[in-house]
């Protein structure tokens, strides 16, 4: 990889009404980014935005058309029924790809998550951080849709070159809620500097990262997000005596905090009513 490119560009940011498209609306615009928004719910304080389903093929060509780059944020981000997660994550994750290609978009940034290697064995100690190439091992049919989108991504690499750096996001609040969250926790400013690098480094074709912040109980191996210009500056361990007093240490006996995955591994799968 080479020197990041310029900020100073549009950059469609989808899921804007969602919670880390919420903190990227605020906080990516600092970086020089031109953001048009886009979600199938009207976002709050923007009249401007496309309100649209991802699979509404008219309304997505005009939202790609004319951007320099997409940060792909939409979709379910919590399991839900296959038919569901279907078509918002795997359908709707198709139509963004052939959008950008039609209308000639060369960069996606894609909204991965943690659970597409959710049942890989949280690491003890000792052990090194988990690396990127661990073998997809979904948690969940939410999970499973990431590495469909992990996939594609790298599909369309392959065959229209259209480059993705896939973010296996963690958990993206402003604070941390759980001992779990204090491994995997991705501030929103840590965020920001993560997609602006994964946006402007160039020469990725398709590159799979981790996301998360500088974090003393870290257990993914940050190496190639580091490799794009990512520089992590925020620590989860300000929020540890708190959580640990509430909750007790990470117990990784428990079938809930031995995976990656954490409850999302135990949690039942959702099925249509």
């Amino acid at each position: 990889m080479t020197a990041a490119q310029p900020a100073g560009r549009t950059v469609l940011l989808t899921g804007a009404a969602g919670g880390v498209g919420t903190l990227m609306r605020e906080l990516l615009p600092a970086y020089g980014y031109r953001l048009r928004l886009f979600d199938a719910l009207p976002v709050p304080g923007e009249p401007d935005a496309v309100t649209a389903d991802l699979n509404d093929a008219e309304a997505l060509a005009g939202a790609v058309r004319g951007c320099d780059a997409i940060l792909h944020l939409a979709g379910i981000s919590l399991e839900s029924t296959f038919e569901k997660v279907l078509r918002a994550n795997i359908e709707g994750t198709y139509r963004l790809y052939e959008a950008a290609r039609a209308e000639g978009v060369r960069r996606v940034v894609f909204a991965s998550s943690n659970h597409a290697v959710g049942y890989t064995p949280w690491p003890g100690p000792g052990e090194p951080r988990v690396p990127v190439g661990t073998p997809h091992r979904p948690d969940t049919f939410y999970g499973l849709s990431k590495c469909f989108g992990e996939d594609l991504a790298q599909f369309y690499w392959d065959k229209f070159g259209i480059e993705t750096v896939s973010v296996r996001i963690g958990s993206c609040f402003r604070e941390v809620t759980s001992v779990r969250m204090l491994s995997v926790w991705l501030s929103p400013a840590d965020g920001a500097r993560l997609f602006h690098a994964a946006l402007g480094a160039r020469d990725v074709g398709h590159t799979v990262v981790y996301g998360s912040s500088a974090n003393t109980r870290a257990v993914w191996d940050l190496t190639a997000s580091k490799a794009l210009g990512y520089e992590p500056r925020d620590d989860s361990e300000v929020f540890a005596e708190a959580l640990i007093a509430r909750e007790g240490e990470l117990d990784t006996t428990r079938p809930d905090q031995s995976r990656l995955g954490g409850h999302f591994v135990t949690d039942p799968p959702v099925w249509p009513h």
